[in-house]
């Protein structure tokens, strides 16, 4: 099995890191400045900064809190909202992202995939897909979750990657905040049909979680996660050392 890693997610609104449920009634959470630099030095393999409503609002995303941010972390950032253009990339990549997360700009955008990993290589561009069951069926949302595309998820996550995308963040809407465990089945129907990295997100509740979520499904690379590190219900110390115990293997700090 290889190396496991364990991402907190921040979810930026004016400036301020929130969190809801099922993508809804977000409420203050702390500074995302104070926060990376928190996880920065307590464990976290990776980051993931996101403005969860540049995309709704139509504007680009704060890059002076961005700055900020990336000048407390020593782990490898993703970042992502209004994420539309190479433009974009360029900018926020300027600002200290190792990695651009893209979702609604790549939808409006189908080339904005292969163009951005074109120029700056696939394991710079991300594919976080939003993803939420509507009759049965996996589908695409955009806008922070707040727009059905009708997009048939796994088809359009395989063109993406096919374009060149280098991981996949496989948001589950339906799990997201509920903190009953990741979306396995969905996790599952995607790891089967790519080869590049899946990142489990929305649904963790407790260190089992991502227990079950690796034993379960050992393709799937990494497991992200917000509210439980951010109130401090989950140490990543703890949730390692008990990884680790379970025969996982985790990244040493």
């Amino acid at each position: 099995m290889i190396t496991k890693r364990i991402i907190p997610c921040l979810d930026v609104k004016n400036g301020r890191v929130v969190k809801g449920v099922n993508f809804e009634g977000l409420s203050d959470v702390s500074s995302p400045i104070e926060l990376a630099k928190y996880y920065s030095e307590n464990g976290a393999d990776e980051l993931v900064f996101y403005d969860i409503t540049a995309s709704a609002e139509g504007r680009k995303l704060f890059t002076d809190i961005l700055t900020e941010t990336a000048s407390k972390v020593f782990i490898p950032l993703t970042v992502g909202g209004g994420i539309n253009t190479l433009d974009d990339f360029d900018r926020v990549l300027k600002c200290g992202a190792d990695k651009v997360s893209v979702n609604s700009g790549a939808i409006r955008n189908p080339s904005l995939v292969y163009e951005a990993a074109k120029r700056y290589g696939d394991q710079c561009v991300v594919l976080s897909a939003d993803v939420k069951r509507v009759d049965g069926t996996f589908r695409v949302f955009a806008k922070g979750g707040r727009e059905n595309t009708g997009m048939e998820a796994l088809g359009w996550i395989k063109q993406c990657v096919d374009n060149g995308a280098g991981e996949v963040v496989l948001n589950s809407i339906d799990t997201d905040g509920v903190k009953q465990g990741f979306d396995l089945e969905m996790l599952e129907a995607v790891s089967n049909i790519v080869s590049v990295p899946v990142i489990a997100s929305g649904g963790a509740g407790c260190i089992n979680d991502f227990i079950t979520l690796f034993k379960t499904l050992p393709k799937v690379d990494a497991g992200l996660a917000a509210s439980i590190f951010h109130f401090g219900e989950v140490q990543i110390s703890d949730l390692k050392a008990e990884m680790a115990a379970a025969g996982i293997p985790t990244r040493k700090d």
